[in-house]
């Protein structure tokens, strides 16, 4: 029998009204994220809990959309429990250090590639799962990331895992060079999360994870780039 898939949501523009909601919305999140970043020790590790069951609870319900096989739920139930469960341990025991840098390459991807594919343009990387997404897109998110992570390191020191700004650029050109090439691999994560999302979310024939953050969808759609990224840093610490 072959699978039908939801045809491509049609653009719907934002209504004035709604941009109200959508700002305060972010602001709050904000606050929330920042505040427990401030707080740190168990405050942010109850702040990633909670964000780490919320996530998984929306995806647990967009698997259920997805496929009436049971069989299939399950398996991709417990891959899913691991995959977002591994992340939030990693970004639990990171320093605060390292979660600044992990955080600032989700961000500067993500803006990054926004505003290149938006002013760029171009070929659609697999239009059928995310029609947003372009090659170009794609390629300044990497800039972004690599350019981030390679200031981050140079400007910034790791002092007990806080951190602590340098007195002069403290990279070499081969340094600099590697820690770009990392921040590229990890913009291509980031995207890899976001492109697995929206392939679920087609599959499950929603337009977002859920309605807990009004304007946004839900918690999946906000943390979907920052989990493969995490889990790769988190894994990376762990045996290094």
């Amino acid at each position: 029998m072959t699978e039908s898939f939801p045809s491509d949501p049609v653009p719907v523009k934002v209504a004035t009204s709604d941009l109200p909601k959508r700002a305060a919305a972010a602001a709050i999140m904000l606050a929330a994220a920042g505040a427990a970043i401030w707080q740190g020790g168990v405050v942010l590790q109850t702040f990633i809990a909670l964000v780490a069951l919320a996530c998984l609870i929306e995806f647990v319900l967009l698997v259920v959309k997805a496929t009436p096989n049971v069989a299939f739920r399950l398996a991709a139930i417990l891959a899913g429990a691991a995959y977002i469960g591994l992340a939030a341990l990693g970004l639990a025991r990171m320093s605060l250090y390292h979660l600044v840098a992990v955080l600032g390459v989700v961000i500067f991807t993500d803006t990054c590639a926004y505003f290149s594919g938006r002013a760029i343009g171009g070929p659609k990387i697999a239009p059928r799962i995310s029609p947003s997404k372009t090659w170009a897109g794609l390629v300044g998110g990497m800039a972004g990331s690599a350019a981030w992570l390679t200031f981050y390191m140079a400007l910034f020191h790791n002092e007990g895992g806080r951190v602590t700004l340098a007195e002069t650029f403290a990279l070499g050109g081969g340094e600099a060079l590697g820690w770009a090439a990392i921040g590229a691999v990890l913009a291509v994560a980031a995207q890899a999360g976001d492109f697995f999302e929206s392939w679920l979310k087609r599959r499950a024939g929603v337009k977002d994870s859920s309605r807990l953050i009004p304007g946004h969808g839900g918690m999946f759609d906000r943390v979907d780039g920052l989990l493969p990224v995490a889990l790769i840093v988190g894994l990376l610490a762990a045996y290094s």
